[in-house]
């Protein structure tokens, strides 16, 4: 018996020893987000728990983040911590102890994280997980709507949601999860407009945040093609994206011979669509939003595949131009940092790609007018994203246009290439 209390005293002080480092990690990455027992908001977050058996267990440390990239980067730290166990915690409804509470881990309070915004056409409303359901509720009754949530409004949207959810509006919509539009990619979208909007954007830094749709499944999915075109495993242009939870990570070092190496697609309906924006993190959401709201109305037999395509437009991409006398491209060094949406989708059906393209161009005109509206719209059209029904040449700027027509009118009197090629943009 002996032996065995003793081996059960080592097991626990290495546990110990394990919260520890990981409390002490967090707290040089998150600071005053990470409180310790004793103080003021490592109480406050004790005594808001609705049974004793869950305020009864003491955690090592309590993170409250503020932002959705507190808690990736939180989970990061976590991973790397292999004794390190943590519970998560919203309204604190769950009475069983250890549901949202730890003894000796980390407990994450989500309750900092509560905003809520109804979009444009009030159909959707975007709730953070630590929100309270009285909060959602006094915030859309002056817009006269409501939503399938708690009975108690004390109870917390992440975990009602999560468990499946019991509303008055069951009999009406179903479970509270089968109201969900989507969850949040939030975190990826500030990695992706830190990047972007950097004043001394990383030269040597490729970056493509996609997001793909399969009406199949009825799912989305998420990626990152950051590459560094110098040999360094890990560079700090990237350690956002790096912080976000990830199913999987190909990093590593290799030629652009084998990295651009890839299996043709095979041959399916395509198109494409663009639209090049001042970058915004709030914007980028809107623009899922908007994705959501027009995408899933086309679902042809054998399904279609939507992918969205993020890509940085550094000013320091229009200053060569500016070095080397100029191209007729109109992008210009004091535009500023911008980045280009590519809309693409991929579908077997050829009686489906009517209803296609008209998605795809009433996301693109809705995107476009939203951030017309808001100052975020910039005129330029990447020519090789672009849909038939646009028109990149012109986007160039006036003086760039007219530009171009002396040019073909010099070189093509006949204009035979604007005239005898149908495909294409024109002049």
């Amino acid at each position: 018996m002996k032996s065995l209390w003793m081996l059960l005293g080592c097991a626990l002080s290495a546990h110990a020893a394990g919260v520890d480092k990981c409390c002490a990690q967090l707290h040089r990455e998150l600071g005053i987000k990470i409180s310790f027992p004793g103080q003021t908001v490592y109480n406050a977050t004790q005594d808001t728990y609705w049974s004793l058996q869950e305020s009864g267990l003491k955690p090592g440390c309590i993170l409250r983040p503020s932002v959705a990239q507190d808690v990736a980067r939180a989970v990061s730290v976590i991973t790397a911590n292999d004794g390190c166990h943590f519970a998560i915690k919203g309204q604190g409804h769950a009475p069983a102890a250890g549901f949202a509470n730890i003894d000796g881990g980390v407990t994450i309070d989500m309750t900092g994280l509560n905003t809520t915004a109804l979009t444009h056409d009030r159909s959707v409303v975007r709730v953070g997980a630590g929100a309270a359901w009285l909060q959602v509720y006094q915030y859309l009754d002056p817009f006269n709507v409501s939503v399938a949530g708690g009975r108690n409004g004390l109870v917390g949207v992440g975990g009602l949601t999560l468990g499946g959810g019991i509303s008055h509006f069951t009999t009406r919509v179903g479970w509270a999860c089968d109201n969900v539009d989507n969850f949040e990619r939030g975190p990826v979208f500030e990695a992706f407009t830190d990047i972007a909007t950097s004043p001394s954007f990383d030269i040597y830094a490729s970056l493509v945040t996609a997001f793909r749709y399969n009406s199949t499944v009825k799912s989305w999915a998420i990626s990152n093609s950051a590459v560094y075109t110098r040999p360094v495993s890990h560079p700090p242009v990237f350690d956002g994206i790096a912080a976000v939870p990830s199913v999987s990570n190909s990093s590593r070092i290799t030629s652009l011979a084998s990295f651009a190496d890839e299996a043709p697609t095979p041959p399916l309906n395509w198109l494409f669509s663009t639209v090049t924006l001042k970058p915004s993190t709030e914007f980028m959401l809107e623009v899922f939003d908007i994705l959501n709201s027009t995408l899933y109305a086309v679902n042809p037999q054998g399904g279609i595949v939507w992918a969205i395509a993020f890509e940085p437009l550094p000013s320091a991409v229009s200053s060569y131009a500016a070095n080397t006398g100029g191209n007729v491209l109109g992008t210009r060094p004091e535009d500023g940092n911008s980045y280009v949406i590519l809309i693409s989708a991929l579908w077997p059906n050829p009686a489906a790609n009517t209803a296609a393209e008209e998605a795809s161009r009433q996301a693109i005109s809705r995107i476009e007018s939203r951030a017309r509206a808001k100052g975020l719209l910039r005129k330029f059209q990447y020519l090789n994203y672009a849909a038939p029904y646009q028109t990149p040449l012109v986007s160039y700027g006036a003086k760039e246009f007219e530009f171009l027509k002396r040019v073909s009118s010099k070189y093509d009197p006949l204009a035979l290439f604007q005239r005898r090629v149908p495909g294409g943009f024109k002049l």
